[in-house]
């Protein structure tokens, strides 16, 4: 048998305030928390849907002391389904995130982004499907 991605930790300070974040970023649920952490998800994972297959990752904030210093060396990629990359992105920055600038230059087709505490992540193309002439 071989190992599951099962979820994706973040180091933050407020775990419930990112959490929240991104909950209304991904439309994911609060499926777990304790002392100093939370974890989100799409889906309640079981120990049976885990080992039958490959199944989504949850991502889990763990509150630690320490302030992020350096840019991300992982970081998290997401897309629009539902409307233009530029419509999200406009969302996003309601929501609490900001733009950031690592020097990828402006002839990109996704946006950096950070989340209320600096962690980067990027915007990608839309998913959403456009209308054609033909089909209106």
């Amino acid at each position: 048998m071989t190992s599951r991605f099962t979820e994706l930790t973040i180091d933050c300070h407020d775990p419930e305030r990112l959490a929240a974040f991104w909950c209304e970023v991904l439309d994911f649920k609060v499926i777990d928390r304790g002392e100093g952490k939370v974890e989100i998800g799409s889906w309640e994972p079981t120990v049976e849907q885990v080992l039958a297959r490959q199944m989504p990752p949850t991502l889990q904030f763990i509150r630690v002391p320490e302030g992020k210093t350096v840019k991300n060396r992982l970081h998290l990629d997401v897309s629009p389904i539902d409307r233009s990359t530029d419509d999200e992105v406009t969302r996003l920055l309601g929501l609490g995130a900001v733009r950031r600038d690592l020097g990828q230059g402006p002839d990109r087709s996704w946006v950096v982004m950070a989340d209320p505490e600096g962690n980067e992540f990027c915007v990608l193309r839309t998913l959403a499907v456009v209308p054609t002439k033909e089909s209106r």
